[in-house]
């Protein structure tokens, strides 16, 4: 006589439990379901997918706009005022939010893998739909400030659309697995096609995406430019107080071939740098002259200016987050500085033997020097003895007069204008912002011998597009990131990226081929167990949810046929089917 152990054994699956229970709250395995999903729940999947994909993109652009972060704060402190790193709360809310998504989408796709049913908590409803509308007001705020950012985007995939592209192709290629068990368990043809389609679909076009990624460093290598030359944007504003003698002293350091000023002229006639149009932000002005921190800066006299202190901001508000990494010997003369005349800078120049590179603002129309601030200007260059050709001069003020008086000057226009123009009006190059000139234009400008400084630049990833792009010079806040950068990150030729394009194309192809041949064997295999091959095989435990499905499957087959009373049935549901494994057949 044969004595039937109980068909399965009830086993803790601390994994499912914690799968489900963190994603829908449903921690104890009754509430578990492998029915489908319902449409609300698929819809709540379709919004954290799309949330999901947006907050990608908001994240990526941060991580390109890295280049220009002073940028934007200085753009903030323009608008309200005060100084504050404004990156920082985007950049956490950004982090929180980016992997709080991650970690649903992969509990999500989780779900799918197991056959579990989608049942999203509300509560994660609610971060997700807060996480969207972050994201979305965001979007439309950086849109309406700062649009024109939007820009660095299809620069910087310039950069790293081949390593996207094969990123996005093991990822597609990954999520084939789950698509090829969706396709094959399903019993609807019309979801199977409509499934199947749309990720062969997405995947062609994933293969054929090298066709539409152009980069500089997509190159031979014999035809890479020399390394551009860097140029300190007031000195090295990085490491010290912008536009002061110790800024411009540490760029030189870090072997720069020019300096870059901003330039005013104080209400006595004296040029000195300035970026601000107050005094605010750089200097001590509050506590000196409280009652005209808001006047325009060129409305104070040299021996006022001379009085201010241009460090102790810095060591304040520490806006590049380097105070920290300086010296005490550092600190103590970052503590010290003092507004920077322009005759000074040109004296340093002069030594070094660097070309230097000017923005003049023109005073307000009450300023006394209004119509001779040229002038003032010119005779600073004249004291300092600087050799004209050492000077980049890009103001249009004025500038038919400077080149009779000083007709050695690199004239250089700060206006985008075209070659033949630029020839016309007497004008060796141009000194303009990185998002002006695409690849094209640059080589156009190099083909008509025309110099071109790109502004600001001051990522490795940014410096070395531009380098593969031909680009003469740069004009950068951190000369000493720059200056470890001796060779571009990356240059491959046209044919070097082909292989690899067709190469990871075929692998990805068989690879997914592979996993569809393999999943529908594996549906094949389940399927063609009989109830007494199931009975057979639970001497021996397996771990295959889907033979453990056609136990449970035969299970129900046994109460409906077996049992005429709900007691009956109800006493085989308090047995606990659902998660119950295999443990024998005594004899």
């Amino acid at each position: 006589m044969v004595k039937h152990q109980p068909l399965q054994v009830y086993e803790r699956q601390l994994c499912l439990s914690c799968l489900t229970g963190i994603y829908g709250c449903r921690w104890k395995r009754y509430q578990r379901s492998h029915d489908d999903s319902t449409k609300w729940e698929c819809m709540w999947f379709l919004i954290l997918t799309a949330t999901f994909l947006l907050l990608l993109v908001w994240s990526y652009f941060w991580w390109a706009a890295q280049n220009d972060y002073s940028e934007f704060n200085w753009f903030l402190y323009n608008r309200s005022g005060e100084w504050s790193d404004g990156t920082v709360p985007i950049l956490a809310t950004t982090a929180a939010g980016f992997t709080y998504l991650a970690f649903l989408m992969m509990l999500a796709l989780c779900h799918i893998a197991v056959g579990q049913q989608l049942n999203l908590y509300w509560l994660h409803k609610v971060g997700v739909t807060a996480a969207m509308m972050t994201t979305i007001t965001g979007v439309i705020s950086i849109s309406e400030l700062w649009g024109e950012e939007w820009d660095i985007i299809l620069i910087s995939l310039q950069a790293t659309g081949p390593f996207l592209h094969l990123g996005a192709l093991t990822v597609f290629t990954v999520l084939g697995w789950l698509v090829a068990g969706q396709v094959v368990r399903s019993e609807k043809t019309r979801f199977q096609l409509v499934l199947l389609l749309l990720y062969l679909s997405l995947l062609l076009a994933l293969y054929l995406a090298p066709l539409t990624i152009t980069s500089p460093c997509l190159m031979d290598r014999a035809s890479l430019k020399q390394r551009p030359t860097v140029i300190g944007q007031r000195g090295a504003p990085m490491l010290a107080p912008e536009n002061t003698l110790m800024s411009f002293n540490k760029a030189l350091q870090q072997k720069v071939g020019g300096l870059e000023a901003d330039v005013t002229v104080s209400l006595d006639g004296v040029p000195f740098l300035m970026r601000d149009r107050t005094l605010r932000r750089t200097t001590d002005v509050e506590k000196l002259f409280p009652d005209r921190q808001f006047h325009d800066a060129s409305l104070f006299n040299w021996t006022e200016l001379r009085s201010l202190n241009a460090g102790q901001w810095f060591l304040k508000d520490d806006p590049f987050w380097t105070v920290q990494s300086m010296s005490q010997r550092d600190l103590n003369r970052a503590g010290n500085q003092t507004v920077c005349s322009l005759q000074e800078l040109l004296r340093v120049a002069v030594r070094s033997n660097r070309s230097v590179v000017f923005n003049l603002r023109r005073p307000p129309p009450e300023h006394p020097r209004y119509r001779s601030w040229v002038n003032d200007t010119l005779q600073a260059f004249h004291r300092s003895g600087i050799p004209q050709d050492q000077v980049m001069w890009t103001p249009d003020w004025g500038r038919e007069m400077v080149q009779k008086v000083d007709p050695g000057f690199q004239q250089i226009s700060g206006v985008k204008l075209s070659a033949e123009t630029l020839r016309e009006r007497g004008l060796v190059g141009l000194h303009l912002q990185y998002r002006q000139a695409s690849a094209a234009e640059i080589r156009e400008f190099l083909a008509n011998n025309m110099s071109l400084t790109l502004y600001t630049v001051n990522e490795p990833w940014l410096y070395s597009i531009l380098w593969c792009s031909g680009v003469s010079s740069v004009s950068s806040d951190a000369p000493h990131i720059l200056k470890k950068v001796p060779y571009p990150i990356w240059l491959m030729s046209p044919e070097e990226y082909c292989l690899v394009w067709i190469t990871s194309d075929l692998v990805s192809f068989a690879i997914m081929t592979g996993i569809f041949v393999f999943q529908k064997w594996r549906l094949t295999g389940m399927r063609s167990y009989n109830p007494e091959q199931i009975m057979l095989s639970a001497a021996v435990r397996r771990s295959s949810r889907d033979v453990s499905l056609m136990k449970e499957k035969l299970i129900f087959s046994e109460i409906n046929n077996g049992t005429n009373s709900a007691e009956e049935l109800s006493l085989y549901a308090e047995n606990g089917y659902d998660g119950y494994t295999n443990e024998g057949i005594a004899h």
